[in-house]
């Protein structure tokens, strides 16, 4: 009996130092060296909008006037990279009656879909996005937060992604990758990462936290909108600040830019980088790659993600905030005449 008890026992002392000798991820970002040299002790998801690439050569043209070969079409994946499908990771729910589509899964069921990626318990989770344009950067901080919301912290994204894995000249496969089930267990959501309609509602009213619009500024002026979104405008007071503006445009990979930077970025629209803040977009994709920024670049904790976003926001007929239409205006009187 004491010997079973000491073999328990020590079974747990090992169990708890080989968790304690885990890797751990050096920050929110790492590069593509890091990667290289920690890669057979982490699990790479691949995450990107053009899943069947995930399989296919990338392909290469010329530039006429250098001569320097130039990625036209990207294609292929980092070694024993998990390919894992943007469309998928996001859920309907039922919100005070009404369906809200694009949200969190519940735990279950995210944690269904990790192990199905291969993630295991104790070994680092490393998002790898297709890094060629600044909703990429989305795509991965999206999955980054699901996996926060449900207690990972060790976790990271690869700086310009594919693309950039590409651009240096890095080894590449078009092989399917072998997936073992993993067995990564979640924990119960920490609801200080994510906010509900009222507290938006709390926001606009007192101005508790500053709301920060992650679309495009036709769609924050309501000059245009998504079919997902019901209504024209912004949320009342809050400040416009693009996702385009969060990566590099142009070269050969959409690669993030320093914590200086974006906290100027923030300041020049008229956000304070670390005061309390909640991002939000059409359906809580692009307000992802904000939310990211703010919290784990800049280091700004209080900041959350609005995950229904306008869709919720306009299915609940909520207040908007938006410039005049005159095309719009004109149409109605037309039409009335």
């Amino acid at each position: 009996m004491k010997s079973s008890v000491k073999y328990v026992a020590t079974a747990g002392l090992l169990t708890a130092a080989q968790w304690a000798l885990a890797l751990q991820v050096p920050g929110p970002v790492v590069n593509a060296e890091w990667l290289m040299t920690n890669k057979a002790e982490v699990t790479v998801l691949d995450i990107r909008p053009n899943v069947k690439s995930f399989l296919v050569s990338p392909q290469y043209e010329n530039d006429k006037k250098t001569g320097k070969k130039v990625l036209v079409e990207l294609g292929g994946h980092i070694p024993d990279a998990v390919s894992v499908d943007p469309k998928t990771i996001r859920v309907d729910r039922m919100i005070g009656g009404l369906k809200v589509k694009f949200m969190i899964p519940e735990r279950a069921d995210f944690e269904k879909m990790a192990r199905q990626w291969g993630v295991k318990t104790g070994k680092p989770v490393v998002i790898v996005p297709a890094g060629q344009e600044a909703t990429d950067l989305n795509d991965a901080a999206r999955l980054y937060w699901q996996f926060k919301v449900f207690g990972e912290d060790n976790i990271a994204i690869v700086n310009g992604g594919t693309s950039n894995w590409l651009a240096e000249g890095r080894e590449v496969s078009v092989a399917p990758t072998k997936v073992a089930e993993g067995n990564w267990v979640g924990k119960a959501e920490r609801m200080e990462m994510l906010a509900t309609s009222d507290d938006v509602e709390k926001a606009v009213a007192d101005k508790s936290a500053q709301l920060v619009d992650a679309r495009n500024p036709s769609q924050y002026l309501g000059l245009t909108k998504k079919d997902t979104v019901l209504g024209y405008g912004h949320i009342p007071g809050a400040h416009s600040v693009s996702t385009d503006l969060l990566v590099t445009e142009g070269g050969d990979a959409a690669r993030m830019l320093s914590v200086a930077t974006y906290r100027d970025i923030f300041r020049m629209s008229g956000v304070d980088p670390q005061a309390p803040a909640i991002a939000y977009c059409n359906t809580g994709h692009l307000a992802s790659g904000v939310w990211f920024v703010m919290s784990e670049v800049i280091g700004n904790k209080k900041t959350k993600l609005y995950d229904g976003s306008m869709h919720e926001w306009t299915l609940e007929k909520r207040a908007l905030q938006s410039v005049e239409r005159p095309g719009v205006e004109l149409a109605k009187n037309a039409a009335a005449q």
